[in-house]
């Protein structure tokens, strides 16, 4: 217990050091603007700390929902161990505690010359600096036969709500002894590990359900995946005989689907599901691409020590959207890219010289109720390039008492719980 706790205080100390920055002997002529595109766990958390540190810039945030419903533990709601609710928050926090202007409208398009973004609404926002942070978009029909109508008989839910409820109703639907199929990407994608813990909660909720002999098969682009053994060592103790993971190396990997007969083909062969959810291939968000910020392959490459796009002067790209080296797609790379940006903007304005960034991630996965594992790293910036600090990337031990599995899993609630209430109040 005592060296997870240790770690979770210097993820703390080491995220309010990446943020922090000297304005003495700044002076500015007239108040700037920064405006933020995305009010998820790097938008918000950016708007959160610009705010936080240097109350003199005007900060704007824009997105298109009035209520932000986390991807992180949405897993966790097919399972059947939280609400959708319970992941679902407001932004009235955000705007009337901290001062944060926040407009519920869609930007449509980015002037990065005349510095201004276009809103639907019919408003334009003029700008300083501007933070895209509109997580990931899905690449409808990069996988054949999957478009936004096949979505809604064989879901992705890899965007929290809807998608969500849809497939758990699917699956509440579903007769003992059916048969789920995942279908899981290449990289890069959001998360890496959910897939996995997807097919953990998946076979929880079957499994207490009177649907234990049904059976999960996970197609996989990939041969090997984050936290690997830990998830086989889980899945054979929780849900002997109901998981197969079938590798590219074995054929797994998706080439077409079939959403009228609930089909998907893989390099080996046909499988017929009762219910299939398929997390497609992505890119970075579509105001990104559109802003001119996203690269040939639709991912946004920045400079790692200010996240300013290297593609779009004073334009700064965070989380999913973002190419961060080392740094996996999650919503704790988020919210620590967003504090580094946030230190390297106040300093910009400044005109002072942005402070050397510290990146961590932390990952958790739900395997089963009080039964969690983890993998963390730290990161810096080199360069060209976020690269892990040598050694410093763990993962939770192998073989571990369920003690230390059950922190893990309050750990992860906790996490949460903080950066949520960090975020939105």
């Amino acid at each position: 217990m005592k060296t997870g706790f240790a770690r979770r205080e210097f993820l703390m100390a080491i995220g309010a050091a990446g943020a922090a920055v000297s304005l003495k002997g700044c002076a500015r002529a007239a108040k700037p603007r920064v405006v933020v595109v995305g009010g998820g766990f790097g938008g918000a958390s950016c708007a959160k700390y610009i705010n936080r540190i240097d109350p003199g810039i005007d900060v704007v945030v824009v997105e298109r929902n009035r209520e932000y419903v986390t991807c992180p533990f949405s897993n966790n709601v097919i399972g059947g161990l939280r609400t959708l609710g319970s992941l679902t928050h407001g932004y009235e926090g955000l705007g009337a505690r901290d001062g944060i202007t926040v407009v519920i409208d869609t930007a449509t398009a980015v002037d990065a010359q005349a510095r201004t973004v276009s809103l639907a609404g019919g408003n334009r926002l003029a700008y300083d600096r501007l933070v895209l942070s509109p997580g990931i978009a899905i690449r409808w029909g990069a996988l054949d036969g999957y478009d936004e109508a096949a979505a809604e008989a064989m879901p992705h839910a890899w965007k929290a709500g809807p998608q969500t409820l849809l497939l758990k109703r699917q699956l509440a639907a579903m007769e003992d002894g059916g048969t789920v199929v995942i279908a899981a990407p290449e990289y890069p994608y959001r998360c890496p590990p959910a897939p996995y813990e997807r097919a953990s909660m998946v076979a929880h909720y079957l499994k207490t359900n009177g649907k234990a002999r049904s059976k999960i098969v996970i197609l996989d682009a990939k041969d090997t995946i984050p936290k690997q053994a830990l998830f086989e060592q889980g899945w054979g103790r929780f849900y002997e005989g109901m998981i197969e993971w079938v590798p590219r190396g074995q054929g797994g990997t998706a080439t077409r689907v079939d959403p009228a007969t609930k089909t998907v083909y893989a390099e080996a062969g046909e499988f017929k599901a009762d219910v299939a959810c398929i997390v497609p291939p992505q890119s970075a968000g579509g105001i990104a691409i559109s802003a001119g910020a996203a690269d040939e392959d639709g991912w946004c490459p920045i400079d790692p020590w200010t996240l300013e796009s290297t593609l779009r002067p004073g334009v700064h790209v965070l989380g999913d959207s973002c190419i961060a080296g080392a740094m996996p797609k999650s919503g704790f790379s988020a919210n620590s890219q967003a504090k580094v940006c946030a230190a390297a903007i106040v300093a910009l304005l400044n005109d002072s010289q942005p402070p050397e960034p510290v990146f961590m991630n932390t990952c958790y996965s739900t395997i089963a109720p009080d039964y969690g594992i983890s993998i963390y790293g730290a990161y810096r910036a080199t360069e060209h390039a976020i690269v892990a600090v040598l050694g410093s990337v763990s993962l939770s031990p192998l073989d571990a008492p369920d003690e230390v599995r059950k922190a893990e899993f309050e750990y992860a609630q906790g996490w949460l719980a903080s950066m949520t209430g960090e975020m939105f109040g």
